[in-house]
């Protein structure tokens, strides 16, 4: 008979942050799953099950500033060395010495981050939709300012405090589905449409966003969690990830151009902005990804890839999951 993977399990466990919740579900080696913008644990949803069923133990984590994890006040408690930091604390506060990590979008870089400062704890990394870029490079704001010309790049209109809230709080549902529509690979603007990571002077993301449509891989009952969790929380900790970028720029100086040298794996949506802005990182992967499987773009997907390819998803993370060295058993 096959063996069915027990229940997923709600708990929450200390970090620097305060507390991080996370549900887990599986046995077997530990695989950290980071969520994005503006997203929550329940993005690997689909996740949790595949990887329990293929013989690991999966954690998915709300980052802090998100659902049940605590939320620092200070703006500044959400720069990167702090979002490493709540990792190699969860893995510890599960009794675990080492993980792989795995995150998507911001995910991404808060995984990428945590195995290039905690190598020690984090064996192998994950990336979704968001390409490895190694620190250094020209102040992020300054980049960021320099982008779109009388428009404004969503990074940039993220930065100054209330502003984005005002925007997406009074209808945090409608803004949410807009946004997730505006980046699906089935319901997102053709070419040449007006870009929804910009926003026109004096306008808002939301006069961009597809309207009346959900993508397929949102029901309204996933919609309802997500809007609920942001209705709860507000998105001013989420938000102040972006807030962090220059003081994230200045912590890792040290690390300039570093490649990550453990085994890692990439996957993305080939219409994703995110694999397109960034397609000259992803041809710089033989340096900055030395330990890289394989680098997968998915036809027809958008941002979301975890969600909108759930099945294949899977497929790509256990397959590399199973060629990494086994543990050493415990003393």
């Amino acid at each position: 008979m096959p063996q069915h993977p027990p229940a997923a399990l709600h708990r929450t466990v200390p970090s620097p942050a305060g507390r991080i919740h996370l549900v887990e579900q599986g046995e077997g080696p530990l695989v950290l799953l980071v969520h994005g913008f503006p997203e929550s644990w329940y993005s690997w949803r689909h996740q949790l099950p595949a990887l329990a069923a293929a013989g690991f133990r999966a954690a998915a984590i709300d980052v802090r500033g998100y659902g049940r994890s605590s939320r620092p006040a200070e703006p500044d408690a959400y720069r990167m060395l702090d979002h490493v930091a709540d990792n190699a604390a969860v893995v510890e506060a599960l009794g675990e010495r080492t993980a792989v990590v795995v995150g998507h979008d911001w995910g991404a870089n808060i995984a990428a981050a945590s195995a290039l400062l905690r190598p020690e704890v984090f064996r192998a990394v994950g990336l979704l939709s968001v390409p490895y870029t190694p620190p250094g490079g020209p102040r992020p704001s300054e980049v960021f300012a320099g982008m779109g010309g009388p428009e404004e790049l969503y990074v940039s209109y993220f930065q100054r405090p209330g502003r984005a809230e005002a925007e997406i709080e009074p209808d945090v549902r409608g803004w949410l589905a807009g946004l997730y529509a505006a980046l699906s690979g089935d319901t997102m603007a053709e070419p040449g449409s007006p870009d929804p990571h910009f926003v026109a002077p004096g306008g808002t993301m939301r006069d961009r966003f597809p309207a009346g449509r959900l993508p397929a891989w949102l029901g309204e009952d996933d919609l309802d969690f997500y809007a609920g969790e942001f209705e709860r929380t507000g998105l001013t900790g989420a938000l102040n990830r972006y807030r962090n970028m220059d003081r994230d720029w200045v912590d890792l100086a040290g690390h300039a151009g570093a490649p990550l040298r453990q085994p890692s794996l990439f996957a993305g949506g080939a219409r994703d902005a995110s694999t397109t802005w960034l397609a000259d990182a992803i041809e710089a992967y033989p340096t900055t990804l030395p330990g890289l499987s394989a680098a997968h773009l998915l036809d027809g997907c958008g941002h979301w890839i975890q969600q909108e390819r759930p099945d294949e998803t899977n497929r790509l993370l256990t397959d590399w999951l199973a060629t990494l060295p086994a543990l050493p058993a415990s003393p």
